[in-house]
């Protein structure tokens, strides 16, 4: 899958079959999107193209309202992101920076500059619950009487449903917020993950006698938060069963910075101790066992890890 930044490149596809969405969790619903857009563009004999934002439209509107906590917390990283379009056989995706001049753009001049002159759009497919353009004024008549007039077919696709119930981005929020794991998974079709290359942190870990693998989770509010049961994979041919905080390590830090700390429960020898930095690894977290907890101290931080450790072990003796 080729990825840009922007649609002014000159290796963008000339003519397209597009969809367009946040895309936040790439869950069941979007997967039925993405194999119904591409099975139109081999039809098509063009690409299939997602055109995507990032900030996130609802972060950029609550931080111009001075309002952060009005943002939806994120599902996924834009990296995550990106790999989950990729294993749908996505062949492109546009990644548009959402700011003020994006947000004041009329509908009309969004489909003359974006879908027609920006990416060729020839097939362009929708939710039930598209809205575009400055104050969301564009909707979907707009949008098949546009493509009349420039050449490009219009579908819109219904919810997708599980078990009765929408599978939406803002289902998968509330499952993983509750810590319902079981729930996410049902709706994104796959175990919650997280992925990234291990960074080197302050050994703290290391020192309480549990060292971590850390990443970074590139958003101030991610939709889950917690300590959690989980796998690695990436390291080993077979995937490493641990334990993971995912949060703002408030007994240690509390600076709002957001790490995805995992302990092994069982290293492999061959890695040796420091054979986990830079690899890109992910984690897929399967059970959460608690929330974030302030310690009080180191002692009891070390505590509380062991317990985590033990009752990680005994989920997968359950398993």
């Amino acid at each position: 899958m080729r990825v840009f930044r922007g649609f002014h490149h000159p290796g963008i596809a000339p003519a397209s079959a597009l969809t367009i969405g946040s895309f936040d969790g790439v869950h069941r619903g979007h997967q039925a999107m993405l194999a119904l857009l591409d099975n139109e563009a081999r039809h098509r004999a063009v690409p299939s193209c997602v055109l995507t934002f990032e900030p996130h439209p609802r972060d950029f509107f609550a931080m111009r309202a001075g309002k952060p906590e009005m943002a939806p917390p994120r599902v996924a990283t834009l990296r995550d992101k990106l790999a989950e379009l990729e294993r749908c056989g996505v062949r492109q995706t546009v990644v548009l920076r959402f700011d003020q001049a994006l947000a004041a753009l009329q509908p009309e001049a969004f489909i003359e500059r974006v879908l027609v002159r920006g990416l060729g759009a020839r097939y362009v497919l929708v939710g039930d619950d598209f809205r575009f353009g400055a104050r969301r004024a564009g909707d979907y008549a707009m949008l098949d009487a546009a493509g009349a007039m420039h050449g490009f077919d219009v579908a819109r696709m219904q919810s997708y449903e599980v078990h009765g119930h929408r599978v939406s981005s803002s289902a998968v929020r509330a499952a993983l917020a509750a810590g319902e794991m079981a729930r996410a998974a049902a709706l994104l079709g796959r175990p919650y993950a997280i992925s990234g290359h291990v960074l080197h942190g302050r050994q703290l870990g290391r020192t309480l006698g549990f060292p971590t693998l850390n990443l970074r989770f590139g958003h101030a509010r991610p939709a889950a938060q917690g300590i959690f049961v989980v796998r690695v994979r990436g390291l080993s041919e077979a995937p490493l069963d641990g334990v993971a905080s995912l949060g703002v390590r408030p007994t240690v830090e509390d600076a709002g910075r957001v790490l995805l700390e995992t302990h092994v429960l069982d290293w492999p020898a061959s890695l040796g101790p420091a054979g986990g930095y830079g690899r890109l690894v992910r984690v897929e977290l399967l059970h959460r066992l608690h929330e974030e907890r302030r310690y009080d101290g180191l002692d009891a931080l070390q505590a509380g890890i062991a317990r985590d450790v033990a009752d990680a072990r005994a989920f997968f003796e359950r398993i």
